[in-house]
């Protein structure tokens, strides 16, 4: 691995913090205006990502879309994650027990806190899809802290920095790489261990149908939840605005009495929370981040062998006799 220059590092954590303290020192109307103005300008100059963007559209909607549309959503995916990175900023002091609900609507919210309220381990799951941080963060405020599973950023000083502010309500961070005790050690206590689970898991991941196309998924979530009989919640947090204003909702709640005790249970549990995702992005695809390469890997070809054949030796032509 290539060594870190620690001065670089901690002049970009500078740079950010300057950035935060001016975004903090907005009013959420104005953070919203620069939104869309850095939006614009990362559309313009961000041309392999927005390429991505509109090859995945292409690629999950077919002809659905025009080529104008899908620019319009690709435009809408840049907007909308800049004022969600806004937003993060100003929700530690937005956002309390108090004044929730004059911008968050639950819905199914009655089926979450009887889950919660039974006990035992439960994993919750979500994509890269409308404010995921701030669903995080909304559970802690609720009092239900959760595990979240995340690779660290490369920066330590700004990985830091991030972890403090998602951990601000009792949220705890584990690191995806190397945290497997930890996520064994939440579910075998009875804690809420969550993931974004719309991440390519490389080739030799699990592959499951997502927008009609094979998807190479993390087979860990399942056997996670199989292994301690962990239900798991599929849902997320869609803007619903104008400004400040998310429906967080739950798509899907799959219980350990709908398995079957069979291998096929990773598999099957694997693609009905990947459906459950794809239903949530169907419903808003300029809040969901089209920009990574979801589909980065995918299945190799089976090799066909050769049939056998079995050849006959020669046979040595003589002359006739006579």
């Amino acid at each position: 691995m290539k060594r870190r220059n620690a001065a670089l590092d901690y002049l970009a954590y500078l740079a950010v913090r300057i950035v935060v303290g001016i975004a903090q020192a907005m009013s959420i109307d104005q953070s919203y205006a620069f939104a869309r103005n850095l939006a614009l300008l990362l559309y313009k100059v961000n041309k392999r990502h927005r390429k991505v963007g509109m090859e995945n559209l292409k690629a999950a909607f077919g002809d659905h879309y025009t080529e104008a549309q899908r620019d319009d959503i690709v435009r809408g995916v840049y907007r909308h994650f800049c004022m969600m990175l806004m937003e993060m900023l100003h929700i530690p002091r937005k956002l309390h027990r108090e004044n929730w609900r004059e911008k968050i609507t639950l819905v199914g919210q009655d089926v979450v806190v009887n889950q919660l309220l039974k006990g035992g381990p439960i994993i919750m799951l979500t994509g890269h899809f409308g404010n995921w941080e701030m669903a995080g963060y909304l559970f802690g405020v609720f009092g239900f802290p959760p595990n979240s599973v995340a690779r660290p950023l490369d920066n330590p000083y700004l990985e830091a920095f991030l972890k403090k502010f998602r951990e601000r309500t009792g949220q705890k961070m584990i690191a995806k790489k190397g945290g497997y005790d930890d996520m064994l050690s939440v579910l075998r206590s009875g804690g809420l261990l969550s993931f974004l689970a719309d991440q390519d898991a490389g080739e030799r991941g699990m592959f499951v149908d997502f927008f009609g196309r094979p998807a190479s998924t993390h087979k860990a979530i399942a056997l996670l939840a199989i292994e301690h009989q962990a239900p798991v919640m599929v849902g997320g947090a869609r803007r619903v605005g104008p400004g400040f204003r998310y429906e967080v909702a739950i798509e899907d709640l799959i219980l350990p009495s709908e398995w079957s005790g069979t291998p096929d249970d990773a598999l099957l549990l694997t693609q009905r929370y990947t459906s459950a995702l794809e239903r949530i992005i169907r419903r808003d695809p300029d809040q969901y981040l089209w920009l990574h390469r979801r589909w980065k890997h995918q299945p190799k070809a089976k090799k066909v062998r050769a049939p056998h054949v079995t050849t006959l030796p020669a046979v040595e032509a003589t002359a006739p006799v006579g």
